[in-house]
């Protein structure tokens, strides 16, 4: 027994240090930290979707606690209202304006940055990365007047075309690495084939690209559905309310009947919370590919 216990550790002895485990002291930290963020994530949510399922009287009287009794009332009313389905098909049409514009102009303006080398290229690029310290409430008085001018008030073009000017640079910043690690030589044989630049773009590049064109997509669309401050400054008309500022509306109309409140919440948050869920493992994929280009 004593030779097989001394074999085991001249043989732990000998193993290379790069294949021993270390044990990280922090580990344990990053652990508790994790659960705290994901405390601090989930329960707002369940409050909300739990305060849906109770009555009024019983959020007046025991403000944390689970339903007493279940009811779903909130939650059949909400699904009944006109309203909500309207703020549902104005936010649709609006994300994807924006999803598509931004895949296009952003895909462009990535191929050019990347694939073709002209004077001030990074100069350019640098210009794009610029854009993401600037948040949409720095521009709200010029981007009023601007849009007003234009005649896009109270209209989907009026909230979607600057939520793609402000999503242009993520969008870039994603889509540019990823174009630049396609190899030249497989450009250059393209080229010989007799595929022209644009080609190139649409039959080769994009493919290629598509974990990334489908995270850039994700995000546009999350960031569109839940956008407030552009929707409030653009949108008067009340048959043309995006979801968030239909939330605003219906909270204001019945500020006695939190529980109803609660329930118009809850579902204003599933479209973007199931589309974000489904896709989380594009948006990972595609921003690791990101990182390593």
């Amino acid at each position: 027994m004593a030779l097989v216990t001394q074999d085991r550790a001249s043989r732990h002895a000998a193993e290379p240090r790069g294949t021993q485990q270390v044990r990280d002291p922090f580990r344990p930290l990053a652990y508790i930290a994790a659960v705290g963020i994901a405390l601090v994530t989930i329960v707002p949510i369940l409050y909300v979707v739990l305060g849906g399922m109770r009555t009024t009287a019983d959020l007046g009287a025991r403000p944390v606690g689970l339903p007493q009794p279940w009811t779903f009332e909130n939650y059949s009313g909400v699904l009944a209202d006109e309203r909500f389905w309207r703020y549902v098909l104005n936010s649709t049409f609006v994300a994807v304006i924006t999803v598509t514009l931004t895949l296009v102009v952003g895909s462009m303006a990535a191929f050019a940055l990347s694939r073709i080398d002209f004077r001030g290229r990074e100069g350019v690029f640098a210009f794009f990365t610029l854009g993401l310290l600037f948040p949409p409430s720095v521009a709200l008085l010029p981007l009023y007047v601007m849009i007003r001018e234009i005649g896009l008030l109270d209209t989907p073009w009026g909230v979607a075309l600057p939520q793609v000017a402000f999503g242009l640079p993520t969008t870039i910043i994603i889509l540019r690495p990823f174009m630049r690690a396609v190899p030249a030589e497989l450009e250059d044989s393209a080229v010989m084939d007799g595929c022209t630049r644009l080609g190139f773009f649409w039959r080769i590049l994009l493919p290629l690209s598509r974990p990334a064109l489908l995270t850039v997509g994700v995000l546009s669309f999350v960031a569109s559905w839940n956008a407030f401050i552009i929707p409030l400054v653009v949108l008067t008309d009340a048959n043309q309310l995006t979801l968030p500022l239909g939330v605003q509306q219906f909270a204001g109309q019945y500020t006695a009947d939190t529980a109803r409140i609660l329930a118009f919440s809850a579902m204003s948050m599933v479209p973007a919370l199931a589309f974000f869920s489904l896709a989380e493992r594009r948006i990972v994929g595609g921003l690791t590919g990101a990182v390593k280009g």
